[in-house]
């Protein structure tokens, strides 16, 4: 492998210290809008006036929550869920891609061959060492198994493959290459193998709200077992007793029914009006500032009547909040280079659970990981030319999964990153936007950037002058790049000849793809949170682990908090969520 691609590929985020550590104190906790007060510590626990107890209380009732909720149940804990909205979370809004293999029962149908020693390889690439091996063997060798235990509980999935590359399948299709294992050099080592399970969940041509369908089975299984769910209840405080064991949760939670109907519409129409346009779009500001009047109804009752419950947790509290890339102050303070990006989450993603655990003494992790999603396929000639920083230096290969380009780009580019064509890719782009299976957002992203965000230059010469990239080292890159695209010369980034075309016709173009494009617009989400024990989700803090305390999913450090591909972090919320609910219920090490 040649020297470019190998430092591509070896990252250890661990090595870059995060640059604004939490602050002590409460003070930053209401500067980023939080309501989260310190401990009450309970001397004698069984004298607290508790309002509701159970086995084990879920804080966030997303992906990893009902994971751990509806597994608790099974192993004959009683559970108690909240949730400051109505449920879901991230994992109900997304895309409903999970990540599986290992030798699935949709991988079976669909003839596709995979076993977990081979899963195992790939995702070492990807998670450059942010697990331990045996966690990572343990999550690819439990794959399939978990794949099956969430179809017993209904989750809806179907074997139509989608072979080729793309951010997102063709809306027929639901098992496709959700990841970097296509491309060079991930494939020459080891053998690439559809693991992007989409939830067969129809949502009109609309690839988000997708996940709702896996959601939604197993919320309603775990309904069915007994769960208790409180939505509509922040939590604001949590219980210590007097060796620090975390013993239960206050929450915040409205007193009428109608109340809460009220806040619950207010919630879905500013959630609605705020995702309506990318951040950076024109019009955006106009829609965002309507959602925050929605936002800003919702409070006003959130701050006017509602009523104060404690809840016990007899054997353990699962923190599964989500992270916290739509609270902007939070972003602004641990990972500001990212501040410009798209937020890609809800509302619920305040940041809030990671904080209830730090007021718990807990460590956090990771704080500054963000994951932007920059990618260039469909359509397919973006990919085909070639992305080239702030110097009009290629940095990438262009075949990449979104994250992979997006990592490069954020943390050693600058934030910089440009797509280069000639007239002849300028031009397919355009044909590319209209091919059957190309989504709606695909299509005009594509339409949008080459009319509108693309400068022309009659030369590379004449691009470079007007891009302001240094001339020598862009049209070195071009020519480099137009050899190895006539197989005339290995490209360093292990991009295939026919995957390039060369840039030899001119005008040629540049289509801004930075970090903060005006028109195309990076989708973010935090990947850091809060410290865990690998072998049971275990909250740790300096010198040891905060007992009763576990967190879960985006909550957490976890599979996906180096390099995210598509439905890790769903499929991590389950295999988390699911492993503190096995320590809980005592079949894992624990404090």
């Amino acid at each position: 492998m040649s020297d470019v691609a190998m430092a591509a590929l070896d990252h250890d985020p661990r090595k870059k210290p995060d640059h604004a550590p939490v602050p002590p104190g409460g003070k930053a906790i209401k500067d980023w809008g939080l309501a989260i007060e310190a401990p009450l510590h309970v001397a004698d626990p069984d004298a607290h006036s508790w309002d509701e107890e159970a086995d084990m209380v879920v804080v966030g009732l997303g992906g990893a929550g009902i994971a751990a909720a509806l597994h608790g149940l099974e192993e004959g804990l009683s559970v108690i869920a909240v949730d400051q909205y109505d449920g879901g979370g991230s994992s109900a809004a997304n895309g409903g891609v999970y990540y599986a293999g290992g030798g699935t029962s949709i991988q079976h149908e669909a003839g596709i061959t995979d076993d977990p020693e081979r899963m195992f390889a790939y995702l070492k690439m990807e998670t450059g060492g942010i697990v331990s091996d045996e966690t990572l063997r343990d999550f690819c060798e439990s794959s399939a198994g978990t794949f099956e235990w969430l179809r017993s509980h209904g989750a809806p999935f179907q074997a139509s493959y989608h072979p080729g590359k793309t951010s997102y399948p063709p809306i027929d299709k639901f098992l496709y290459h959700p990841d970097s294992s296509l491309a060079g050099p991930y494939r020459d080592l080891t053998q690439p193998a559809a693991r992007g399970h989409r939830v067969h969940f129809r949502n009109g041509n609309k690839p988000w709200g997708v996940g709702a369908g896996m959601y939604n089975a197993l919320r309603a299984s775990a309904l069915a077992k007994g769960m208790m769910f409180r939505s509509g209840a922040e939590a604001r405080q949590l219980a210590l007793d007097s060796e620090g064991r975390v013993i239960g949760v206050r929450i915040e939670e409205f007193a009428e029914p109608e109340t809460r109907r009220k806040h619950s519409r207010y919630i879905a129409l500013a959630g609605k009006w705020m995702s309506m346009l990318p951040g950076t779009f024109p019009g955006s500001r106009i829609t965002i500032a309507v959602g925050y009047r929605y936002l800003a109804k919702a409070r006003s009752l959130e701050s006017s009547v509602r009523k104060s419950s404690w809840i016990r947790a007899r054997k353990g509290l699962v923190l599964s909040a989500g992270g916290f890339i739509c609270n902007p102050p939070m972003v602004q303070h641990f990972a500001p280079e990212y501040a410009p990006g798209l937020p890609n989450g809800t509302l619920g993603d305040n940041g809030s659970g990671i904080m209830l655990g730090v007021t718990a003494g807990a460590a956090t992790e990771l704080m500054g990981r963000v994951s932007a999603w920059r990618f260039l396929s469909p359509p397919e000639a973006w990919g085909q030319g070639m992305l080239v920083n702030g110097r009009g230096e290629r940095f990438v290969n262009e075949t990449w999964y979104g994250a992979r380009i997006g990592d490069e780009m954020v943390e050693r580019n600058g934030g910089r990153g440009y797509i280069i064509l000639d007239r002849r890719l300028f031009r397919k782009a355009l044909r590319d936007a209209f091919r059957r299976g190309t989504l709606g957002f695909q299509r005009d992203i594509t339409i949008v950037n080459c009319f509108f965000a693309a400068k022309k230059g009659r030369t590379p010469e004449d691009l470079a002058r007007k891009m302001g990239f240094d001339p020598a080292t862009f049209a070195a890159e071009v020519a480099a790049y137009n050899r190895a695209a006539k197989g005339e010369a290995k490209d360093r980034f292990h991009k295939a000849a026919d995957e390039m075309l060369p840039l030899e016709q001119g005008p040629y173009y540049a289509i801004d793809a930075s970090v903060d494009a005006q028109l195309f617009p990076i989708a973010c989400m935090t990947v850091g949170g809060l410290a865990v024990d690998e072998r049971t989700g275990q909250v740790r803090r300096d010198g040891g682990l905060v007992p009763g305390l576990y967190a879960a999913g985006r909550n957490a450090v976890g599979i996906c908090s180096n390099l995210y591909v598509s439905g890790l972090s769903y499929a991590d919320c389950i295999y988390s969520g699911r492993r503190a609910a096995r320590a809980i219920a005592g079949r894992a090490g624990s404090e």
